[in-house]
């Protein structure tokens, strides 16, 4: 994938410490496709994992690694970086620098850099899950935010050291892709995004719930595109075990009513409802205050209740939102997504196979994205890529929708 948005830019790159920081090499080779000028900055720890040779092959500059450098400082070299560099992105950024950084120390070349340059600072970070859930290291976080430090990732999956979670670092061409919309006007600048995503839980007693195998990642993928491309995101997210995208407003709740009431809150204001949630048709029709035993004969029956629909009422609103959908189907895909589009009056739905492997608690997907008169079918690729091009579709849907109503206003 090659970007035009990072033509001509001088692009700092940071690399610390991790067993990451072997795929900041494959970044840069990116980054130069995509028209950008980079130089390098290695951590000493990081020198332990990938030599500065390698970045300086790919770079085609020397790599700096330290304040101590004696020609480099003789003028002041740490400054003249400084000065140069456009954008400062550090891949990866493990959880000691996003603590020197968040609490501004200038202890090493790095992060002295990034106090030094009035360049925007953008992380990536890249450490094992459970580090990365650590509430100093999310307060960390917290605080980049609030002074303007972007955060790309990180994604989850499987990491080198046998956990699953996330804290990976997002692959190159994600990278790249984050770098150029961050430094352009977005897709959905100025507009107002709401997305549902991940399962929801009906309680049938304090132990036991209905619910389904949804993740949550599509969405959630979803909402970091809707961000990167500018847009305003609220997210409406039910019971899952993922990092708030960057830039987004994150809404939990547990229940199919809960959901509801909360997307229609938000949906009278939003220019785009995206709706990738699993929600729950039905629920118990009471919830037991107590554990249900078993009994002698061991059977139960449980009477059950629909659940509202929450695409019938956001798309029912006076002033109704573009409404995108999502049909997640074992056979019959599209001849199934085409009577939900027309059944729920949606602009858009995005159908997909799942089971077998497909689908719910992967890290890929493709999709079928259809319309009233459009049919348009994205590969398999990662849910990030998949979500990126989805949010492009949306955008252009919208000023469709846009000069639509213009002509007719006229």
């Amino acid at each position: 994938m090659v970007s035009t948005g990072l033509a001509g830019r001088r692009v700092l790159l940071g690399v610390t410490g991790g067993i990451a920081a072997y795929k900041p090499a494959e970044l840069v080779r990116r980054l130069g496709e995509a028209g950008a000028e980079v130089r390098v900055v290695m951590t000493e720890n990081a020198a332990r994992f990938v030599t500065p040779l390698t970045f300086q092959a790919l770079s085609g500059h020397p790599v700096r690694l330290s304040l101590w450098d004696e020609g480099a400082e003789a003028a002041m070299g740490h400054i003249e970086l400084a000065r140069w560099a456009q954008d400062i992105l550090v891949a990866p950024a493990s959880a000691d620098f996003l603590a020197r950084i968040a609490h501004g120390l200038a202890d090493d070349l790095l992060t002295t850099l990034c106090l030094a340059s009035a360049a925007p600072v953008y992380v990536a970070p890249a450490m094992n899950q459970q580090m990365w859930a650590n509430p100093a290291t999310q307060a960390n976080l917290a605080l980049l935010r609030t002074r303007g430090v972007g955060i790309f990732g990180p994604a989850a999956g499987a990491q080198a050291c046998g956990d699953v979670g996330s804290g990976r670092l997002l692959e190159p061409d994600e990278l790249v892709a984050a770098l150029a919309a961050s430094g352009q006007p977005g897709l959905l600048s100025g507009r107002r995004v709401v997305i549902s995503a991940g399962p929801t839980y009906e309680d049938i007693d304090p132990v036991r719930f209905l619910g389904n195998r949804s993740s949550g990642r599509m969405g959630f993928a979803v909402a970091a595109a809707a961000a990167e491309a500018g847009a305003q995101v609220i997210l409406v997210a039910g019971p899952v075990h993922l990092p708030t995208p960057a830039g987004v407003q994150r809404v939990d709740v547990r229940s199919a009513r809960q959901m509801h009431a909360a997307v229609l809150a938000e949906a009278t204001a939003a220019d785009v409802y995206v709706a990738a949630a699993a929600v729950g048709d039905f629920r118990p029709l009471e919830v037991a205050a107590h554990k249900i035993k078993k009994r002698g004969d061991g059977g139960m029956t449980l009477e059950l209740t629909q659940n509202p629909d929450i695409l019938a009422d956001v798309a029912a609103l006076p002033q109704r939102p573009l409404l995108v959908g999502f049909a997640a189907e074992t056979e019959n895909v599209e001849a199934y997504a085409r009577a939900k589009l027309e059944r729920k009056r949606l602009d858009l739905i995005a159908a997909n196979q799942v089971g077998g492997g497909l689908g719910f608690e992967t890290e890929d997907n493709c999709l079928t994205l259809i319309s009233a008169d459009d049919i348009t079918c994205l590969p398999t690729a990662s849910k990030r890529e998949l979500a990126r091009q989805l949010i492009e579709i949306v955008a252009q849907r919208l000023e469709q929708r846009s000069a639509h109503n213009r002509d007719v206003a006229a």
